[in-house]
């Protein structure tokens, strides 16, 4: 009955009946060359390693998680996410114990959405790995636009100053943080990574990578 009223799709290919579908997982399942590196046009100082490019499934999953409300898609998202940690832990470009720090994002675009889809899927993550943490310790200072549409010297504009960091949400102990990971669905110009970055290692956190979900 209740498909009847809200049909259920894939919310990768559309395909009814189901949430998420085989096919679409293995879409994006991580191979084993990836995840790779990539070089947005704004350097971030530290390298980033995305899943995929920005379209087909995994754009698509992309904009139902976060415009759609989409929940039910940010375990399909975490379990890639997981497997390429997993892959760079095996070719020592990362150690134990990670902590996970999700890109910051408007306080109002979360709200509207019921919460960060990517800190979910970050906590899906750590929440699988006694040696993986996050930490939703970035923030975005008000009057920040959404950078959709922006190019890159605005989106440099947008979001300087306007990252900041929430240090009572960081893991405490000695030890504690361990290697930082900054965690993105989509990078597009680098912009927000460079200023993350730039006010992690400002507070002595030692940012060793990024990981995206796709590049655009």
């Amino acid at each position: 009955m209740l498909d009847a009223v809200l049909p259920l799709q894939c919310g990768g290919c559309g395909a009814p009946g189901i949430r998420w579908c085989d096919w679409c997982a293995a879409q994006l399942a991580v191979g084993p060359d990836q995840p790779r590196l990539v070089s947005p046009r704004l350097d971030p100082g530290v390298p980033v390693f995305a899943l995929g490019r920005y379209a087909g499934v995994r754009r698509t999953a992309i904009v139902a998680v976060k415009e759609r409300g989409r929940t039910d898609l940010i375990a399909p998202l975490a379990l890639p996410v997981e497997a390429a940690l997993q892959q760079l832990v095996r070719w020592r470009l990362l150690d134990l114990p990670l902590t996970l720090i999700p890109a910051p994002t408007r306080g109002s675009a979360a709200r509207r959405r019921g919460g960060d889809p990517i800190t979910r899927i970050a906590a899906a993550v750590a929440g699988r790995h006694r040696g993986i943490t996050v930490a939703p310790a970035l923030r975005m200072r008000a009057f920040a636009r959404d950078s959709v549409g922006l190019g890159r010297g605005a989106r440099e504009r947008n979001v300087a100053g306007r990252v900041l960091l929430r240090r009572r949400r960081l893991p405490t102990g000695s030890g504690a943080v361990g290697e930082v990971v900054i965690v993105d669905d989509v990078v597009t110009t680098g912009a927000t990574l460079a200023e993350s970055v730039r006010v992690l290692r400002t507070a002595g956190l030692p940012v060793t990578a990024a990981l995206v979900i796709a590049s655009a």
